[in-house]
């Protein structure tokens, strides 16, 4: 008896947590994401070493046969594999997510007098580390391949912020795959499954005219290659389209409709 009213308390003063209460368990719960990351570095390898071979091998196998030369493709392959690397990065939320809900991660924070959306949102706060690291790194190394971006140091930071942003909405996909899969493995498979035509049946890589006639319609209207277009245009030009607009109307419509039956899935399963 004296449990049952303990847990209905409890229950009680969770419902009861003020914003502000929410926002501060939300940035502890992103902080033990950071110290879970200083603890265990391996968890960095996809944002490190994945930028710097990929684009050390997309730029010398593509580079001579899209553009003529290295040089001339860095303008074209920086920017696709700056969003073709932080989108995947996105993938992480949900299967670590899922990992801490089979560990009984997740009932051990139902005990504590926290915030019930604090774990998810802290997860999905600390991911934008690691879009940051890797976005850095990406230029970084286009820079010393020999990129020099036209737009300048202030357009080449909008671009890497926009790219964060919009990874952030779409991880917001991967965490409600993580709530409602059964695995972890189950979560990253079919985030790839999603992922892989989304980004390489894009302007990533290659120009679109120079697929066939049946593909190419797809790669006029993904969002992946709207993005991609976007942070070219900034990064090279300083130059603000269409697409930039189409981008953040996207990760609006996502973070619209993919929080809400998150959070949801996320309160029903803790």
């Amino acid at each position: 008896m004296r449990t049952a009213i303990n847990q209905a308390v409890e229950h009680q003063l969770r419902n009861k947590t003020s914003f502000r209460q929410s926002v501060r368990n939300s940035l502890t719960m992103a902080y033990r994401g950071l110290l879970k990351i200083r603890r265990t570095p391996e968890q960095l390898f996809d944002v490190t070493i994945q930028p710097i071979i990929f684009t050390l091998m997309f730029t010398y196998i593509f580079g001579g046969a899209i553009s003529g030369n290295v040089h001339n493709y860095l303008p074209v392959i920086i920017p696709g594999i700056l969003v073709q690397t932080v989108i995947t990065t996105s993938i992480v939320t949900g299967v670590q997510l899922r990992e801490d809900m089979d560990k009984g991660v997740f009932d051990r924070f139902k005990s504590l007098p926290i915030a019930r959306i604090a774990p998810l949102a802290g997860a999905l706060l600390a991911d934008t580390i690691r879009y940051t690291i890797a976005t850095v790194l990406t230029f970084t190394m286009g820079y010393i391949m020999g990129y020099r971006p036209d737009g300048g140091l202030g357009a080449v930071a909008v671009a890497g912020l926009l790219v964060i942003v919009c990874s952030w909405a779409i991880s917001w996909i991967f965490a409600f795959f993580g709530v409602i899969a059964r695995t972890a493995s189950s979560v990253q498979g079919i985030s790839m499954l999603v992922l892989f035509p989304l980004t390489f049946l894009s302007n990533a890589f290659v120009p679109a005219e120079t697929m066939p006639h049946v593909l190419q319609w797809f790669v006029k209207i993904n969002p992946i290659s709207h993005l991609v277009t976007a942070v070219r245009e900034l990064a090279n030009s300083g130059t603000i389209g269409w697409d930039l607009t189409a981008s953040l109307i996207g990760a609006a419509a996502i973070v619209l409709i993919f929080a809400p039956i998150t959070v949801k899935a996320y309160m029903r399963r803790t």
